[in-house]
């Protein structure tokens, strides 16, 4: 009963299903299988979204190697969220603005370069 859903996770998805093609905000899961990392890269990549990633492995290395590879504005490891003042925002579809710190504040801020400037 009421305007929600259920937390729902979805097995053996593929990146040829609309669940998986989606930015879908809510309690959900899809779980797709992969070979090795670079499969996990390959398949996490291949969407027109990239807003946030989450990466579980002991392996120190193996998380900066795929955080540096994924294609999103953010990476979260082994169930660390970001800290305070960190940047908030996706890359492609996702949006390439930024929440947070002071790139948040840069998106309200017009440059402008001067050249020749007389003291006076």
């Amino acid at each position: 009963k009421g305007y929600y859903v259920k937390p729902t996770v979805f097995a053996d998805v593929n990146n040829q299903m609309t669940i998986a093609r989606e930015e879908i905000f809510g309690p959900v899961l899809s779980i797709i299988p992969f070979e090795n990392e670079e499969d996990a890269i390959g398949i996490a990549n291949d969407t027109p979204y990239g807003l946030t990633n989450y990466v579980q492995t002991q392996d120190g290395a193996r998380a900066n190697r795929m955080a540096r590879a994924l294609r999103s504005g953010m990476v979260e490891m082994n169930g660390k969220s970001r800290s305070a003042g960190s940047p908030f925002g996706g890359m492609k579809q996702s949006g390439k603005g930024r929440e947070g710190g002071k790139w948040g504040i840069e998106d309200f801020l017009e440059v402008k370069a001067v050249g020749g400037w007389v003291a006076e």
